[in-house]
């Protein structure tokens, strides 16, 4: 797979899913007839859709809600209600093959997937991590699933939202809103699954954060990407200016970071901040985006309202280099493949040589990008616009194909690239 394309924040995970045994695709998620055959897509793709989501794959659509996958797209976990209850489901977007349904206690919705796949965290209420807050609550309901049916339930004190799994699968990434009855702001802490206690992270040396010094967060989580290895969660933050970061709380220093990518270790749980030098975080959130290269080695960050371009490296957890091209207007998508980045803005796709991290090409797109997924092979770059996908040479900008997908909000990713 030759780029990684993510969702915003932890929506990272929302994509769609199957029905009962029926296959992947062909059918809509009532079972009825399939959608009338369009245009061949020649890399199957997961894709954000007004009235849900879906996958495409060749000339074939879906369209299915409440559902999360894996950040590959390969593995995907479903639910739809079932008179008082809620049926749950798993599927796989490659082979088509779903298992039986199981029947959840219950009304709910799929918030939050392991990075293999192995389990579900959900939620009476769907919960963007990306977007808005969540109403105030004094106990959160959340229950642990897998395709066999529920694992355990918690009720967490307080108003929280589950984030991700601990690579052992012993606890949970969430997000705390505080105060609880009504949330302006939030910190990540980890749940023990086998108790149901939440606790703070540790620090990048792994020593426990001390009492008082963990984060709290105001401003916008942009967009998530999970490494390669998936050992790795990268956050990308903006507007919030004087934040202080644990170390600043640690070390007394007052802070004042716009944007940073928040760096959460789901092996070793520690977590650590990588500020962002200005102007980051003084534009629009939507004009952010931000890539990692497929040997996970290098993190790109941009901002389009300002023109810059930031690489992290990921082993040292440092900005190495920064450029600044000419500014765009609308919201921002990034991918990148080992030696190029490409940036798509308002309907325009521009094409950054790494070596050098200058713009080498652009091109015009008919409507404004919607969402850029590159094929496997790196060979063709997709494309979301309105109510479609194109697919472009990445090398010439030449337009490829089109196929019509009605209700089209955004491109996410290769359905099990």
């Amino acid at each position: 797979m030759m780029a990684t394309t993510t969702l915003s924040r932890r929506t990272l995970l929302t994509v769609l899913a199957g029905t009962g045994a029926s296959a992947l695709v062909g059918c809509d998620p009532t079972g009825g007839p399939a959608t009338a055959p369009a245009a061949a897509i020649p890399d199957p793709l997961l894709v954000e859709l007004a009235d849900g989501l879906g996958v495409l794959r060749g000339a074939e659509r879906r369209t299915l809600p409440h559902a999360v996958a894996t950040a590959e797209g390969r593995t995907v976990y479903a639910a739809a209600p079932q008179g008082a209850d809620t049926a749950f489901w798993r599927a796989d977007t490659v082979t088509g093959r779903t298992s039986p349904r199981v029947v959840l206690p219950g009304r709910w919705v799929p918030q939050a997937v392991a990075a293999h796949g192995t389990a579900v965290a959900l939620t009476s209420e769907l919960v963007r991590v990306t977007a808005g807050r969540p109403a105030g609550r004094d106990v959160t309901p959340v229950l642990i699933a897998d395709a066999s049916g529920v694992r355990q339930r918690l009720d967490l004190r307080g108003n929280v939202v589950p984030e991700a799994f601990t690579g052992d699968l012993t606890g949970l990434f969430v997000l705390e809103w505080l105060p609880a009855a009504a949330p302006d702001r939030y910190r990540v802490r980890v749940v023990d699954l086998a108790t149901g206690t939440p606790g703070p992270l540790s620090t990048r040396a792994k020593a426990p954060v001390p009492p008082g010094a963990e984060e709290e967060m105001r401003g916008d989580g942009r967009q998530a990407v999970l490494a390669p290895d998936r050992r790795t969660l990268y956050t990308l933050y903006t507007h919030q200016p004087g934040h202080r970061h644990t170390r600043d709380l640690v070390s007394g220093r007052p802070g004042n970071a716009h944007a940073f990518v928040h760096t959460l270790n789901l092996v070793e749980r520690w977590a650590y901040c990588v500020d962002l030098p200005h102007p980051f975080g003084e534009g629009p959130a939507s004009g952010h985006a931000m890539a990692i290269t497929p040997d996970g080695r290098r993190l790109y960050v941009t901002d389009v309202a300002s023109g810059g371009v930031a690489e992290i490296s990921t082993e040292e957890l440092t900005v190495r280099r920064t450029a600044t091209l000419a500014t765009a207007t609308g919201a921002a998508h990034v991918a990148a493949d080992g030696n190029r980045l490409f940036l798509g803005a308002g309907t325009t796709v521009r094409t950054v040589d790494l070596a050098d991290l200058g713009q080498a090409a652009q091109w015009p797109v008919r409507e404004p990008v919607a969402g850029l997924v590159l094929s496997p092979g790196g060979n063709r770059l997709h494309v979301g616009q309105t109510r479609a996908v194109s697919w472009y040479d990445p090398a010439t900008g030449r337009e490829l194909g089109r196929a019509a997908v009605p209700g089209l909000v955004a491109l996410h990713s290769l359905a099990g690239g």
